[in-house]
């Protein structure tokens, strides 16, 4: 899984400035590999990159609860910033 990020992320960063590069020569080839470049980077690379990160790991202590709601005013009145 490592490995495939790297190689998204690698991708999408070669393709968006390769669209760059070529920005003044052929301008609708430019903005398709840019928009490529950046479609894989937020459609590809960060959902797999979130699942990755978060694999294996209990959710429920960062969700707004009620529990946690209490926790955080109780935290607050015992402790003034």
């Amino acid at each position: 899984m490592r490995f495939l990020l790297y190689i998204f992320f690698i991708a999408a960063v070669i393709l968006a400035s390769y669209g760059f590069y070529i920005g003044q020569e052929d301008l609708a080839t430019s903005q398709l590999c840019i928009g490529l470049g950046v479609s894989t980077l937020f459609f590809i690379w960060m959902p797999t990159f979130v699942y990755y990160r978060w694999k294996g790991k209990d959710v429920t202590q960062y969700m707004l609860n009620q529990e946690n709601i209490l926790k955080m005013r109780k935290y607050t009145n015992n402790n003034t910033l």
